[in-house]
This record gives structure tokens, C-alpha cells and sequence, in this order.
């Protein structure tokens, strides 16, 4: 089979059957013994074929939605989000978390075929091109749930205003009064984490103020990376008196390590951080932070994954917009009160 695209009649001659019965998996038959689709997804999974998503106007009502991890608040608000907009629609969301270590792309879509879902909704927490590749083949079936800003120009996308965010953040910290203002970034490989700076650093620029390249750090979204990105900052020689945090698991992180180092919030240091996550009601103080609205872009993408089943479209990017939530986090400087 090399060079050639797997049909078929290659899985069919792999799991030693036929090629109705392989069809008859695909499509979710019930009159095939489970000793035969095992074996014919197995074999799908052999010869890499990746079959398509039903595009008949019969529903199944199921969505599936695949996404790295579930193990967060942030997955939580996806989740809450598509939960509700799928039900709204008469369907159900199967959930596939892609950090599992037996998952396999080629398997998953397999199955996905087999209970003929009514699309996907696939959220990049990191570009990877393998999954991304795959998901291509189901063309109309797919919108890609887009928090971390990347663009894929085949595939209809739902994203938040990155920059936008970072910008009303670092202005309302300066506005304050703070003009040593640190920044934790995420990874830099993604999209999300540069946009989030280069709005970080728009608003210094506006404002007349110098960029210090030892008040940014990059580190991971989880807290562990906001507490290492801290400490790096304190022992900046003038430390900053705020930290604009690209997440609100990094803002957690920034607060123990804060605590540690015997510092307020916000008398010492003033925290903002960036999701709007259950996590920054219940924080210490409450944590003032930029709404992505995680919920509102999981529900688009559902409606919006519906509106490309009934009618084939172009594939669009909608970015819904970001907002400033005020709580208790953020004051003035000490030099300033």
C-alpha cells in the first residue's frame, strides 16, 4: 500500500473480511459479532484508513468533543459550556481526553465513524499537526475550539481576543499606578502565549514605558509554572510591585509563592490574572483577572458546528471578545497610597 490512501478494501483484507462488513462497523451496525469489529477496528487502525463522518441529514444525536485534558477548571468551563448547547440541541457530547496514554487518533476516529456522531469539536490546547491532519479528512464534521489563537484556514474556528485582554490588563494595572508591571507568559510555541505578551507590551508602549526584559518569563499554564515564574521575578533586584499572570492557575501559583516569600496581596504585590475561571471566586484575595468566555466559545462552537451540517459554508473564524473582571487582587502600588 505504499503511497496509496487506505480504502476500504485494505482494511477489509487486513481483518480478513469483507468489505460490506467493514461497512457495517463504520456505520454502527448491530449484526456484526464483537470479535469482528474488534478485529476490523484494529485493522483501521493498522492501515491508518480514516474514514469520514456521516454527512446524511440523519443525526445520531451525539457530539464528540476531544480535548487534551479534562483535569481543569478551564476544561470544566469548555465542557460546561458544550454540555448545555448540546443539549439545547437535542444531542449528548462524548468526551476523549488525547493525554490518555493508550489514545490513539487513528482509533478514535475509527469509533467516532462507528457510532456515526453528528461532528466534532476539537479544542487545540496545543497544535498538534498529527490530530490536526486527521481531523482534516472529516472536512464539514469538524469546528475547532480555539483558545490558544492558532488559525487553520480549512477548518471552522472559535477563538477569544488574546491581545485585546492582555492590553485592558496591563492598562488597568498601570492606571493604578504600577509601572513595574512582571509578566508570566505560557509556552511560547503557542499562538495564545505571544498574543497575550505583545498586548502586555502594547501597553507599555502607549503608556511611555520602558519593556525590562527580566520582568517576562515563560512558563506553563499550571500553577507549579506561575510559583516558578514568581520566584524569578522576586529576585529581580527591583522587583515588580504587580504581576500580570497568563492564566488563572499561574495567578494560584503566584499567590503561594508570594505567601512564601512573606508578601500581601494586594498591599505588597498586586496579581491579575487571565481565563475567569471558578478558581479566581474562591482565591484569597478574590482574583481580578480577563474573562475568556470559555463557556460562550464551547456553545458557539456546538451552534456552530450545526449550522455547517445542514449547509456546507466557508470556514469561519469568530472570536468572541475578552473582558476585565475587577475583584480585590489589584491596588495601587504602596508608593502611591
Amino acid at each position: 500500500m505504499a503511497g496509496e490512501r487506505p480504502t476500504m478494501v485494505h482494511v477489509a483484507e487486513v481483518a480478513g473480511v469483507s468489505v460490506p462488513t467493514v461497512s457495517k462497523v463504520l456505520n454502527g451496525r448491530a449484526d456484526v459479532s464483537e470479535a469482528t469489529r474488534s478485529r476490523v477496528l484494529k485493522a483501521v487502525s493498522a492501515t491508518g484508513y480514516l474514514p469520514r463522518l456521516n454527512a446524511s441529514s440523519e443525526r445520531s444525536g451525539i457530539i464528540d468533543l476531544l480535548i487534551e485534558s479534562v483535569a481543569s477548571p478551564w476544561a470544566l468551563e469548555i465542557l460546561r459550556g458544550a454540555e448545555a448547547e448540546a443539549a439545547h440541541n437535542g444531542s449528548a457530547v462524548a468526551v476523549s481526553a488525547t493525554m490518555r496514554p493508550d489514545f490513539s487518533i487513528k482509533r478514535w476516529l475509527a469509533s467516532v465513524a462507528a457510532r456515526r456522531s453528528d461532528g466534532v469539536i476539537f479544542v487545540l490546547n496545543r497544535p498538534d499537526h498529527e490530530e490536526l491532519d486527521a481531523l482534516r479528512e472529516l472536512q464539514a464534521g469538524v469546528v475547532l475550539l480555539d483558545p490558544v489563537g492558532e488559525s487553520e484556514p480549512e477548518l471552522a474556528t472559535v477563538g477569544a481576543t488574546n491581545w485585546n485582554g492582555a492590553l485592558e490588563a496591563t492598562e488597568y494595572l498601570i492606571g493604578l499606578g504600577h509601572t513595574r508591571i512582571g509578566f508570566i507568559g505560557g509556552p511560547q510555541a503557542l499562538r495564545c502565549s505571544l498574543d497575550r505578551y505583545e498586548g502586555y507590551v502594547a501597553a507599555l508602549r502607549r503608556h511611555q514605558l520602558d519593556l525590562d526584559p527580566s520582568l517576562v518569563v515563560w512558563e506553563e499554564f499550571r500553577s507549579e509554572g506561575g510559583s516558578k515564574g514568581a520566584d524569578a521575578l522576586f529576585a529581580v533586584p527591583e522587583r515588580p510591585t504587580a504581576i500580570f499572570a497568563s492564566s488563572d492557575q499561574q495567578a494560584a501559583g503566584v499567590f503561594h509563592a508570594a505567601r512564601l516569600q512573606g508578601l500581601s496581596i494586594p498591599r505588597d504585590l498586586s496579581v491579575v490574572g487571565f481565563d475567569d475561571t471558578i478558581l479566581g471566586e474562591y482565591m484569597s484575595p478574590r482574583l481580578t483577572t480577563v474573562r475568556q468566555p470559555l463557556d460562550d466559545m464551547a456553545r458557539e462552537a456546538v451552534r456552530l458546528l450545526f449550522e455547517r451540517r445542514s449547509a456546507r459554508t466557508d470556514a469561519p473564524r469568530i472570536e468572541l471578545s475578552t473582558s476585565l473582571v475587577v475583584r480585590d487582587s489589584a491596588a495601587p502600588p504602596a508608593a502611591r497610597r
